[in-house]
């Protein structure tokens, strides 16, 4: 009877454990948040792929989605593809806003990509001669970006309301007649073999296996307007997977990770 008694108490208990274990995991999988984040390729890339083990332990589970352009992770992002993108500074998702009418805010700032001017033909600006081409990105803020650069290396000057948003037509002062080409910004790296230097965004350069501290001839300083962001749907901003990816995005272990990996061409913003 003993026996009998204890087996019967042990099945229960087995039972009991059982029951409890189917009850308890759909729970504990409804916890889990599934998401999907827009990045360029390069740097914001190896970076989220970071954030995405950070964010895991918090019960984000992340899809890490590469774009090769700077226009297609906002509309992603704006059509519900998306549920968050980060590859874009300030400046860029207020011209997006503003030019397509998206619902979309930024929630935290992320890094610093200084932009920088790249050559395979000379050492230095002062070596570019009359009529040399410059190749600059043609989106429209990192192309007034671009020109802001050339304008504090004294190449040229720009209508003095020209502003982030300024294009070649705004030179008002190119005393060595430069020709600018714009191009998409993924594309310049490879246009060096065509033009005399070309003003490259930090993340495509590092793309192209350029280190902007060792092979640039001119670079931005890190402390302009151009901090990157993270971007969600305005209807989203309040939720709480966006408190928990800031979170994981402004760790200890990804600002570790940024600074090891990126030697100070990548600066974090927080």
């Amino acid at each position: 009877m003993q026996r009998r008694t204890l087996f019967k108490l042990l099945a229960g208990v087995g039972a009991a454990t059982v029951f409890a274990t189917q009850f308890a995991a759909p729970a504990a999988a409804a916890d889990v948040v599934n998401l999907k984040v827009g990045v360029t390729g390069g740097p914001h890339a190896q970076i989220f792929d970071e954030v995405k083990k950070v964010a895991a332990k918090d019960g984000l589970n992340i899809k890490v989605i590469e774009f090769s352009d700077y226009v297609q992770p906002n509309a992603a992002l704006s059509s519900g593809d998306l549920d968050a993108n980060s590859y874009q500074h300030q400046p860029y998702l207020d011209a997006q806003v503003k030019d397509r009418g998206y619902k979309l805010e930024s929630v935290a700032k992320t890094v610093i990509f200084p932009m920088g001017i790249y050559s395979k033909k000379i050492k230095s600006l002062a070596d570019l001669k009359s009529g040399d081409k410059v190749s600059l990105p043609n989106d429209p803020t990192n192309g007034g970006r671009a020109l802001l650069l050339l304008q504090k290396q004294g190449l040229i000057k720009l209508r003095a309301d020209a502003g982030l948003k300024a294009t070649p037509i705004d030179v008002i002062g190119n005393p060595k007649k430069l020709k600018f080409v714009e191009l998409d910004a993924a594309q310049l790296p490879r246009s060096l073999d065509d033009v005399a230097v070309a003003v490259i965004n930090t993340n495509f350069a590092m793309e192209a296996g350029l280190n902007p501290k060792r092979d640039s001839i001119a670079i931005e300083d890190a402390s302009g307007p151009y901090a990157n962001v993270l971007v969600v749907r305005t209807a989203d901003k309040n939720k709480p997977w966006v408190a928990k990816l800031i979170k994981a995005y402004h760790s200890p272990e990804v600002k570790a990770f940024i600074e090891k990996k990126f030697g100070g061409s990548v600066v974090t913003a927080w």
